[in-house]
């Protein structure tokens, strides 16, 4: 460990909330409140931890990340939770990102495809007392039909397209935010599903690992 206090890691944390998030646009208070309480390094793999506040995406193992700072702040906020709503997150990975939608909403499922990360996400999870997040292991392309239909749900994946099971599982009125594109860059999207109607906004260009699964990439491994 490299010495450094919890007062330190705070520190930054609420420096990483100041100058990466409100400087950029981020206005939801309930998000920035979040971002200030969820202790990112505890995510992060040990030798890295005092990286976990810089301003970009981290390596968290099997070839995975964690997400930049800013970038999960932006698509929390898209989703406009309010605080008694069921989400789905597609793609655990480290954990970091269903401890930030847990103080925002009711109940978050998260589903990752590769048991490992899921495995030290729970325990990360549990460790740090996040009580009402579900840690499953699947193919997230295909959503998680059982807990079905979701308030929300949010991708942490490029997707080459939008999953049509996921826009299935959304109630009327819920919001899917998603990246979508090639595997080089993709444009954060948002889809709200009305009672007949499907409608879709573009917001800022971005770059994730590729969601793999069926309605995702093919995994090439």
């Amino acid at each position: 460990m490299n010495g450094m206090k919890e007062d330190d890691f705070e520190k930054l944390r609420n420096e990483m909330v100041e100058s990466q998030l409100i400087a950029r646009g981020i206005t939801d208070k309930r998000v920035l409140e979040a971002m200030r309480k969820v202790e990112r390094h505890s995510f992060v793999p040990e030798n890295i931890r005092d990286s976990a506040y810089d301003d970009c995406a981290l390596p968290i193992g099997n070839g995975q990340t964690i997400s930049q700072p800013y970038m999960v702040a932006a698509m929390t906020e898209c989703l406009r939770l309010k605080g008694e709503e069921k989400v789905l997150e597609v793609g655990t990975g480290s954990g970091y990102q269903a401890a930030i939608l847990s103080l925002l909403s009711k109940k978050v499922f998260t589903i990752e495809r590769l048991s490992p990360l899921a495995d030290r996400a729970s325990k990360i999870l549990a460790n740090l007392g996040y009580k009402n997040i579900e840690v499953i292991v699947g193919d997230g392309t295909a959503g998680f039909t059982p807990e079905s239909p979701y308030d929300a749900i949010i991708v942490t994946a490029g997707c080459p397209s939008i999953p049509k099971p996921l826009v299935n599982q959304l109630s009327d009125g819920g919001r899917l935010v998603l990246p979508v594109g090639d595997q080089f860059r993709q444009i954060l999207t948002t889809v709200i599903k009305g009672k007949n109607t499907i409608e879709t906004e573009e917001s800022i260009p971005c770059v994730f690992v590729p969601l793999i699964g069926k309605y995702g990439w093919k995994d090439r491994t």
